[in-house]
């Protein structure tokens, strides 16, 4: 096969593959499942072990063969995209870990991270050493051990979320050891590759003792160390040297550039590439440039991630999943993943004060897996450590810990009861919502307390880079906020709850004197007369203009005032079955109104809005022959009516349409001519010129 073909071939796969993960992402959020879990059965659904080997046209063994003499069940070419995935997903990580938040809760957090980490590592090695029959060293029993580790925290905090609980002392608790977790189990990875790389060197023979073997594990983790305090310690000078290259969107590719560098100087060293990037992520986590990173390669993100978890569904034989063998170990190594967390986590809860109910919530919250354990367990695969029904195995694991967590943990967290032996700063807490009118006022609000938060000393987490939760703490305040489209919700103890309160209003208070300065500076009226100006003479785009149908017009419009219009022309949409939610659309077109009025000259008004009650671009034209006073630039009445409404989240030509309907309306010849029209669709040629 040729280059030519290979590349036909590799972009007819990222296309199904991009499909078949959105669709089922989609399907399993439906019945509360994970979209992350999701992806990755639809790799198994469309891989070549089920429908990717079926014989298509121009594709003789499969749109997804298995390759020949190649350890894995994909290609050279979309393992190295599920690569480049996989240092995408820990650089994000590691952006979004606070290590201030580390050092500042390492007690509790800590000694909880550290159980966890360390009964489910010892618990994954001894299953592999029964089930294998074979020693504690086995790579295989290490990888199954570090694999075992690694805990999945966004799902656990969009329960605690729901549940009003991420401020609660295991709500806290497990946040902060959630981030021990992600460190010490990137600290075992490099470890572990350490040690392995030493035993595979001695397969043909020679022997290994301990000092050896200490040897090299202090190697690895001298080189993560070594790397780490580096990072951290110049992290101002390397975003300072980022922020030379002046726009956001070349600083922010940049730094995944140094993400890809230090990736593959780890793989180099013979650890993980993975490594790399999260040291890369984890050096500009605290830099003022790391929220504008985040947001710059989200894009990056949500296509190239789902793409790594459809890789790694691919790679599972479902036929050796079905297997009795493959069926019976994965049980155990699940039992033991799920009991070792609970255990592990649980214990050392109990000697910092937890109560039994307290534990058990800390330990269900630590139990699921997903993104590291899926990618540790690809770098086991591709190594040839791992083979396909250890693979198998793994995949059984994260589905199951991932399904059962959440249920399990909403159970917990209603029993009655508070989870400390003693009263706990968080157990009585309290809740503040505010509704804005909009998700964008939301964003803007949400944005400006955190910046507001961080200056005051609290440390602030972000779930993931996909959330919407937030959680900040300073001393024995911690706040939990969640932001729901034009929704903000604040969690904390009572007592705090005036602190909150506080800083809200100062944010809106600030907010509210940037806009009127604005206003000051920007003058409204003059700009929209300059606009008026400048459509004169312009040629009209009929594309845009195909909007207008006849059955949206009405050449006799009955209110006599701006609001009766305004409604009567959203009822026209409504009763043409236009609108999805014909009260939102109403709220949202007289909010814009508000905000300033859309009468233009010469007898015209341009109503809109944008609003979560349409799907598309909707048009409605109304003709009052009278007029009605709509507060107009010249002082007329306004006779022509054209409502324009857009879908809020969707991206659409709203102002390009503004602008080619004002365009039409500025010829008088063609204003006169719409008054006397007798007919709608008259009406719809006039103003498409035909």
């Amino acid at each position: 096969m040729n280059v030519t073909e290979l590349m036909t071939e590799l972009v007819l796969q990222i296309g199904v593959i991009l499909f078949a993960v959105r669709v089922c992402g989609r399907l399993v959020k439906r019945i509360g499942i994970p979209p992350v879990l999701g992806e990755l059965l639809a790799g198994v659904i469309i891989g070549p072990y089920a429908l990717g080997s079926i014989a298509l046209p121009g594709f003789e063994h499969g749109l997804f063969p298995l390759p020949e003499g190649n350890a894995l069940a994909v290609s050279p070419e979309l393992y190295s995209f599920a690569t480049v995935a996989s240092i995408i997903l820990l650089f994000a990580s590691g952006l979004e870990t606070d290590i201030a938040l580390f050092l500042r809760y390492s007690l509790a957090g800590g000694l909880i991270g550290i159980g966890g980490v360390v009964a489910a590592f010892i618990s994954g090695d001894i299953v592999g050493m029964a089930l294998l029959h074979t020693g504690f060293m086995d790579p295989r029993c290490l990888f199954l051990g570090v694999l075992s580790t690694a805990t999945s925290v966004g799902i656990t905090a969009r329960i605690l979320s729901d549940q009003k609980k991420m401020d609660s002392p295991e709500g806290v608790t497990i946040l902060a050891a959630a981030v021990f977790d992600d460190v010490l189990g990137i600290i075992m990875l490099a470890v572990v590759l350490g040690i392995v790389a030493l035993l595979t060197s001695n397969s043909g023979g020679g022997s290994l003792d301990v000092s050896n073997i200490l040897l090299i594990a202090g190697k690895a983790f001298g080189i993560w160390l070594g790397f780490t305090a580096l990072g951290l310690i110049f992290s101002k000078q390397i975003a300072g040297f980022l922020k030379m290259f002046k726009t956001s969107y070349d600083f922010s590719i940049l730094a995944l550039g140094v993400a890809l560098v230090l990736a593959g100087i780890f793989e180099k060293q013979g650890l993980a590439m993975i490594i790399g990037a999260y040291i890369a992520g984890l050096s500009l986590s605290k830099t003022d440039i790391a929220a504008v990173i985040q947001e710059r390669i989200h894009g990056l993100y949500e296509f190239f991630v789902p793409l790594f978890f459809a890789v790694m569904g691919m790679m599972v034989n479902v036929q050796e999943l079905a297997s009795v063998q493959v069926l019976l170990f994965g049980a155990i190594y699940t039992l033991m993943a799920l009991v070792a967390k609970l255990v592990g986590c649980g214990v050392l809860a109990l000697a910092m004060g937890f109560n039994a109910k307290g534990a058990l919530r800390i330990g269900t919250g630590m139990v699921p897996r997903g993104e590291v354990a899926l990618i540790i367990a690809g770098i086991g695969l591709s190594s040839g450590v791992l083979d396909t029904q250890l693979f198998g195995v793994i995949i059984l694991m994260t589905f199951i810990t991932t399904i059962a967590a959440p249920p399990l943990l909403n159970i917990f967290l209603k029993l009655p009861g508070v989870g400390t032996r003693k009263p706990a700063k968080g157990n009585d807490t309290a809740t503040a919502v505010w509704d804005f009118s909009s998700d964008e006022i939301a964003d803007l609000v949400i944005d400006t307390l955190l910046k507001q938060l961080r200056a005051e000393g609290f440390y602030v987490q972000m779930m993931n880079i996909n959330d919407g939760l937030s959680q900040a703490r300073k001393g024995d305040i911690s706040l939990s906020i969640t932001e729901e489209e034009n929704k903000v919700s604040i969690v904390t103890g009572k007592d705090d709850m005036s602190f909150v309160k506080t800083a809200m209003y100062e944010v809106i208070l600030s907010l509210g004197d940037s806009i009127q300065k604005l206003k000051e500076t920007a003058n409204p009226a003059e700009m929209k007369k300059e606009i008026a100006q400048m459509v004169e003479g312009r040629t009209p785009d009929n594309k845009l203009l195909s909007h207008i149908e006849s059955d949206c017009v009405s050449i006799d419009l009955k209110g006599n005032d701006k609001d009766a219009i305004i409604t009567e022309l959203v009822d026209l949409l409504a009763s043409r079955g236009k609108l999805n939610k014909r009260d939102d659309v109403l709220h949202d077109v007289f909010e814009r109104e508000r905000s300033m009025s859309t009468g233009m000259e010469h007898g015209i008004a341009l109503p809109h809005g944008k609003s979560d009650g349409v799907d598309e671009l909707r048009v409605a034209i109304g003709i009052k022959k009278d007029g009605v006073d709509f507060g107009s630039l010249d002082g007329e009445r306004s006779r022509l009516f054209i409502m324009v409404v857009a879908p809020r989240k969707t991206s659409g030509p709203h102002v390009q349409f503004l602008a080619a309907i004002s365009a039409v309306l500025r010829v008088e010849a063609t204003r006169q001519e719409l008054l006397k029209a007798a007919t709608a669709e008259e009406v719809v040629e006039l103003l498409r010129g035909n």
